[in-house]
């Protein structure tokens, strides 16, 4: 009797949802994985991971894959992670998760470096450094992670206008990028060329529908704005907002230093803090440590914080006493 083709096995990767960098993260980890484990029949499922109240933490129970990944989120000392990345500061909890993931980091499946913009350049430079894997369709996709997630644009108008399609596939990834979006979307952009992705009907059709809104998002900001010293201070707690644009406050005050944005989506309230790389003025406070004071996390250059829904008043309380610290 002939045994038949072995069982594909299940491979759960978890990363950052709503994230451009975090649907680019998958895509390259995904091929990193089928080039490890070269003639393994691999099934892939993705999971959308969230910041907000009592979402901090990934929930143990997504890792029920043979291959367990979380990508450009926290750290998780559960006992089925397989492969870890990230690149933010404030990956660790706790001294003794960051204690696990040095006492685990010998397998060589887990890496973290606080220096990268973005974790698809992380995974893109341990894959050809590690494991000899180059894929240069996917170079395209690296630099433009890059720039997304470190605000490494030509100029904030840039962000703000969106001509390019690849900015426009951020705002569907913003906006769309759940489990059901990453299922479709990561095979595509692990396969194909950015742009060509970014070009797809789709897209564009997901981005005529959210223009609008955009644009509509862009007078809010410029409508509730207030000067505090050189940071601008916005609090949107009117209307729920559900995504929060990083650089609109820079295109509209360029000589502001800080961005502070206080808002109030279904779920939760979020405060949102960003340096602006554009202006003259150096910075000289650490975003990430910032928010890591009051529950959240992020870069030195940017970073946020959530509060459950109902605490719109200590939202706002505490978006304007980071404001006053960081006019300081």
């Amino acid at each position: 009797m002939t045994s038949g083709p072995p069982a594909a096995r299940h491979v759960v990767i978890a990363t950052h949802g709503h994230c451009f960098d975090g649907a680019a993260s998958a895509a390259l980890f995904s091929r990193l994985l089928q080039h490890v484990e070269r003639g393994a029949s691999l099934e892939f499922a993705y999971r959308a991971c969230g910041y907000g109240p009592g979402q901090n933490s990934l929930d143990p129970t997504w890792l029920e894959g043979d291959i367990n990944a979380v990508l450009d989120f926290r750290y998780t000392t559960a006992p089925q992670l397989t492969w870890y990345f990230d690149h933010h500061r404030t990956a660790f909890q706790t001294p003794e998760e960051r204690q696990h993931f040095t006492e685990h980091a010998a397998d060589g499946r887990r890496f973290h470096d606080e220096h990268y913009g973005s974790c698809s350049k992380l995974i893109a430079d341990v894959s050809r450094e590690r494991f000899g894997l180059h894929e240069p369709i996917l170079d395209e996709l690296v630099h433009w992670a890059d720039i997304i997630d470190s605000a490494r644009f030509a100029s904030a108008e840039q962000a703000v206008m969106r001509a390019e399609p690849e900015l426009r596939l951020m705002t569907v990834l913003e906006h769309h990028g759940d489990a059901t979006m990453l299922a479709r979307i990561v095979p595509l952009l692990a396969s194909r060329s950015l742009h060509e992705v970014a070009s797809l009907p789709e897209v564009e059709e997901r981005w005529q529908q959210l223009a609008p809104l955009h644009q509509s998002f862009v007078e809010r900001v410029r409508a509730r704005s207030t000067p505090v010293g050189h940071v601008v201070y916005v609090d949107l707690t009117d209307q729920v907002t559900e995504v929060v644009g990083k650089f609109v406050t820079y295109a509209l005050f360029p000589q502001s230093a800080y961005s502070v944005i206080v808002s109030r989506a279904r779920t939760k309230c979020k405060i949102s803090i960003g340096y602006n790389p554009w202006c003259d003025i150096p910075r000289i406070h650490d975003i990430s440590a910032i928010c890591a004071e009051h529950g959240g996390g992020g870069h030195v250059v940017v970073g946020a914080v959530s509060l459950p829904l109902a605490a719109v008043e200590q939202a706002r309380t505490v978006a304007m006493s980071i404001a006053q610290r960081l006019a300081t």
